[in-house]
């Protein structure tokens, strides 16, 4: 089975060509080394995916050839516990700094701060 007709099954990517585009980019690794679109998978192979922030460590548990529905995605792989944790970790990090909105809108004067500030972040 390809790499990215799996990964399109398994539904990590919307379209094909964007999970090949993806291991194109060196995004994907199977069993600690490259990879190319046309590899062959096989179930027990280890893959470490990169999409965008997120990385996630999983293991091929099934292959298939058709994309179905997510409950039928989801039982062609599983995911690594410390894989698990740390993205969760992740995203507990990422929900408590977060970007908050300024509670009101900048004046006159700190609207001239902030252009200065842009044109020249040395001066600062």
């Amino acid at each position: 089975m390809r790499a990215d007709v799996w990964l399109w099954a398994a539904r990590f990517f919307k379209t094909r060509s964007l999970a090949k585009q993806a291991i194109d980019g060196g995004k994907i690794d199977v069993n600690g080394g490259g990879c190319k679109p046309a590899k062959s998978l096989r179930a027990g192979d280890l893959l470490k995916i990169s999409r965008g922030e997120e990385k996630l460590e999983i293991e091929v548990l099934a292959l298939a050839d058709k994309r179905g529905p997510a409950s039928t995605a989801q039982a062609l792989y599983r995911e690594s516990e410390t894989s698990r944790l740390a993205r969760e970790a992740r995203h507990e990090q990422r929900r408590l700094v977060g970007t908050q909105a300024p509670r009101q809108r900048p004046d006159k004067h700190a609207r001239r701060e902030l252009r200065r500030f842009k044109d020249d972040p040395g001066s600062f």
